[in-house]
Order: structure tokens, then sequence, then C-alpha cells
């Protein structure tokens, strides 16, 4: 929950504003500013002062416990026009919360920590547990020193400016090792613990099972992401227990499904008791990995719970990410994040150059020229089964005509992957046509390259005949400038030689140009591949200079029968 806390009419004002945008994320605290801000210090995760940050320092000073305990505090001056993350930067989230107040409000986020004032990714940022000499490792990133990377496990880490070899170090492990001096280690949620028990085992005798068997086999509890066990044991309240002291879900499976899962130690109890020869091993293994601890049973007499221990490894990361139509104002907030997000970067070098401000320090970028699609996609894949976080970019809409789709045909199930929409071409040129796309439509690409002609002609004659305003992609270049003439001479036999037709080249781009024409008087050497043609169908009107299809045809009777 985020207190909201203010002294004055217009901190009133804003703050209200906050409570009526997050009516759930928020609790207006009123009454005199001291004790409202005590008050929201003990209950909240985050607070918001509309107060001077000098008033505030002075206020929550006396309540501090330490950066892991604090909430998150951001000030916000009394003319609204910054929003300072004051305390709590990382682990209070007060930085990304000033950056969400600050475009709601219109202010500007002030960020002072420094790996954010240098767009490094901080350890503590992460997501993953982090010990060691944290502030060294992060210090000597920001300086510039040489830190190296040991990834004793795949992960899809962000991205960090790290060398082969280094006096400082970040290593990636789930093994149960302190830090070294000069070593932060970072724990991922690599580890699946099977749990099976006997009605009424205690919290005590299961937990104590489950880092006694970590302990033993050299693995670190933080490095746990989930109990799992059988459905028949989701309420079991020692297993339910267990879970809520380790911080991680319970997971549970179907006695079939388990059943199923070939394991190395089965046995008969468990399939008289709940119908599966395996619940702790079954259950570990279910979603794949490495068996590090066997079916284990606890110490005491009798034993009222086992376990087994899986390695499942990091899943890599596959952003396919569309860019839009080149307006660096039409790039949405999520690319930008995921653009941020990625350690590898790979795309067509005219579209890499178009982000490369936006990637952050230690990005490893793979850049190619015109003509590569495949292959890049390809790269992108292999390197998320690696466990990188990838992006793969394309410009417009990454689904459309562009990256995704030989992507996802190269993509298993052993790699997770996000797609990222962007504006496409047709939405960009249609908003600047005016209204074009206001009923049924169609895209059409007139590159014969991939699909044989024959196909195209029989869609753009199925486009014509079903009177479908239809957008050409890839109309026309050098080498083939006879497919346009041929395409609107198949429109023609189905529309007059007056229906509208829009013309944009490069769509928010500083060189942008538009025209609306009609289909009688458009000249195809006038168009080339940076172009995008919209053909409207014969309810579509240049209205006021602007190309208008209307949603509904009474519309149109409605006009033909006033003329």
């Amino acid at each position: 929950m985020i207190g909201l806390i203010s002294a004055t009419a217009a901190g009133a004002a804003a703050r209200d504003r906050l409570a009526a945008a997050w009516p759930d994320r928020t609790r207006v605290y009123e009454g005199p500013v001291g004790d409202a801000v005590r008050t929201a210090f003990a209950q909240c995760e985050q607070l918001v002062c509309f107060l001077a940050t000098g008033a505030v320092v002075r206020l929550v000073a006396p309540l501090l416990s330490g950066k892991t305990e604090d909430p998150g505090v951001v000030c916000v001056d009394e003319g609204g026009r910054f929003a300072v993350s004051l305390l709590g930067g990382h682990a209070g989230g007060a930085n990304e919360l000033a950056r969400e107040v600050g475009d709601l409000l219109g202010a500007e986020p002030v960020v002072t920590t420094a790996t954010d004032a240098v767009d490094l990714a901080g350890l503590d940022t992460l997501g993953l547990p982090v010990e060691g000499d944290v502030a060294g490792v992060s210090r000597a990133l920001l300086d510039g020193e040489a830190v190296a990377l040991r990834a004793e496990v795949a992960w899809p880490l962000p991205p960090l400016p790290v060398a082969e070899e280094g006096s400082y170090t970040i290593r990636l492990t789930d093994r149960l090792v302190a830090a070294d001096e000069r070593q932060a280690v970072l724990r991922p949620p690599t580890l699946v613990v099977g749990v099976g028990a006997s009605k009424g085992a205690p919290v005590e005798e299961v937990l104590g099972l489950v880092e006694d068997a970590l302990r033993d086999a050299g693995l670190s509890v933080a490095s746990v992401a989930e109990l799992a066990t059988v459905d028949a044991k989701a309420e079991e309240a020692g297993i339910v227990e267990a879970a809520r002291r380790l911080g991680v879900p319970l997971v549970t499976y179907c006695a079939e499904e388990l059943a199923g899962v070939d394991v190395p130690n089965p046995s008969d109890a468990p399939l008289a008791a709940v119908g599966t020869p395996s619940v702790a091993e079954a259950a570990a293994l279910v979603g794949g990995g490495e068996l590090l601890v066997p079916k284990r049973k606890s110490a005491a007499s009798p034993a009222m719970a086992t376990c087994a221990v899986v390695r499942r490894p990091g899943r890599g990361r596959l952003a396919v990410v569309g860019l839009g139509p080149g307006a660096r104002d039409l790039l949405t907030p999520r690319a930008k994040a995921e653009l941020r997000r990625a350690s590898v970067l790979v795309g067509l070098d005219q579209y890499v150059d178009q982000i490369r401000d936006l990637l952050r320090p230690g990005t490893r970028i793979l850049e190619s020229g015109l003509g590569a699609e495949e292959e890049r996609a390809r790269t992108a894949v292999e390197e998320a089964r690696t466990g990188q976080a990838v992006a793969l970019i394309g410009s417009g809409d990454a689904g459309v005509y562009a990256m995704a789709s030989p992507a996802l045909a190269e993509a298993s199930d052993d790699i997770d992957v996000i797609g990222v929409p962007g504006v496409t071409a047709a939405l960009a040129a249609g908003a600047i046509l005016g209204a074009p796309l206001g009923h049924d439509h169609v895209s059409i690409s007139l590159s014969d390259l991939h699909t044989p002609w024959e196909v195209i002609e029989r869609r753009v004659r199925a486009a014509a005949e079903a009177d479908i305003v239809v957008t050409f992609y890839n109309p026309r270049s050098r080498g083939r400038d006879w497919q346009l003439p041929k395409a609107l001479g198949i429109l023609a036999e189905h529309r007059t030689p007056r229906t509208p037709v829009g013309v944009v080249r490069n769509a928010s781009r500083p060189d942008e140009s538009s025209r609306l024409t009609t289909l009688g008087a458009l000249d195809p050497a006038t168009v080339d591949m940076m172009t995008v043609v919209t053909v409207g169908n014969t309810a579509t009107r240049d209205i006021a200079g602007r190309m208008v299809t209307p949603r509904g045809y009474r519309w149109q009777s409605a006009q033909e029968g006033s003329e």
C-alpha cells in the first residue's frame, strides 16, 4: 500500500489525483502531518509525501530501521514539478515510484541512486537474493573497474558491464558458498524441492528435512523456487506452512501426472495412499531438470516426510520487440523496458542505430544487414537457449511482416518468448491519412520474394471482390516494378477511378510525406519500398482532405440519398 500525505491545498489536490488514479494502491492519511507520516511509515510499503524534502527527512529520521525494512519514500514539491526519490530507492521501490508519480502528475522524477544515474542495473534490483560485498562490487562497476561474472548456472540476467577477469566478481550460483572478499553472490531460483508427507506431519519435521537436505548437498535455501507435491497434499498443514516460512509457492500436481514421471526410487506406499509410486521425486522432476538429492526421509521415527531436490535449468528469455514506425514517441514504454532488460540485442543494423542510445552498458549487440531475417531469428533463439535475456527487434509491429514469425518458427518450448507489440505501418499511415481503416481492412505484402505471385494475386482479388480496404506493404522496388500496377488493376475491376488512395512515405520519420489521390490518378512510379499504399473501399470518402471509411454503411446511404 502507498500512503499519501499532504499539508497544503495544492498538495492535497495532487494527492487526490494519485488517489483517484490508483484507488487500490493508495491510502490517504489525514490529520497532523507528523502523526500521518509516522502512521503511514509503519503501515505502508511506500509513501508519497507532498511536502518539502527537508521536512520529510526530519520526520522519518527517527523512524529508520534499515535498508531492507524501511518503506520507499517519494517527495513531491508544492508546485508539482519534481518527484524526488528520497528513501529506499531500490529496496523500497522509490526510484520506480518516482517515475510513476512523475508520469501521472507531469513531474520530473529525481533519482540520485548511483547505478540508476548512470543507467546500470543495480545488483539489488535484479529480483534475486544477493549477498557479499554488494556495495564494493557496485562501486567497481560504477568506476569502470574490471568485474568478472562467474555464472555457475544459466540465468537471463540484464546487461552488466562485466569482463572475463577482474579484481571484483559477481558469482551466480545456487551452491551454499560464502562470498569471498570483493565478491557479490547472486542466488537464482533454480531449485525445486519435491515434498511428501503423512497426514499430520509437523511443519518442523518437513522444514527441517528440507533444510538438512539442502545443506548436506551444498545447496542454498535462497535458491529454492518452489515446493512441489501431489494435489492430495495441497492443504497438508505442515507442507503449506513450510512453503510459507521459506517464502516460496507451493505447487501441486495430480497423481496421474506424477505417476507418469520416471523416478529412481518408486515405492508402493505412496501408490496405495495417493495413487502415484512417487511424490517427492516425481513432483520435483515433473518439469525436468537434474536430480541433485534423491528421495530422502526425515530423521523422525516413524518418518513422516520425504523430500527430493532438482535443479531446473534457467530458461532463456526472448523478447520480440516492435520498434514502431520510427518516431521515438511511438516506441512503447514496454518496448523501452524490454530493450533495457536484454543483455543481448539482435537486429537489422539500421534499426539498431535507431535505439542504440536506449541500451544499457554491457548490452551485447549482434547486428546484420538486409536480407538476413532468418539468420537473425536463428541467432536470437540460439542466444536465448544459452540462458540469455535476448531482444530481437523489428520495425513497426514485430508480428506484422517482421521478425516474430521466423523467430517463433525456430523457437521451441525450452525458452520463454515475450511478444511486445508496436505501432505498425498501416496504423501509422492511417493516422496520417485520417481514418481509412474505420471498417474491415486487410494488409497485403506485394513482395513475391517469399510468396508466389499467384498466391498474392488471389488474395488481392479476394479483397477486391469483398470490398475491403487494402493496405499494401512492400509495394514497389527497383527490381519489382510491375506488381503494384497489377494489384491496382485488380482493384479497379471492382472500384471506381474516384476511389480514394492514400500514399504515405516514411510515416512518423523526419522526412515523412503523404498525399491523398485516387485509384485512377495514382502513378505507381512515385511509390517505393518505404511507402505504404492504402486503397479505400466503395464507401471510403475524401472529406476535407482526409481519407475516411465509415464504421457503418448507413452513413454512406444517407450521404448518397442527399446528393
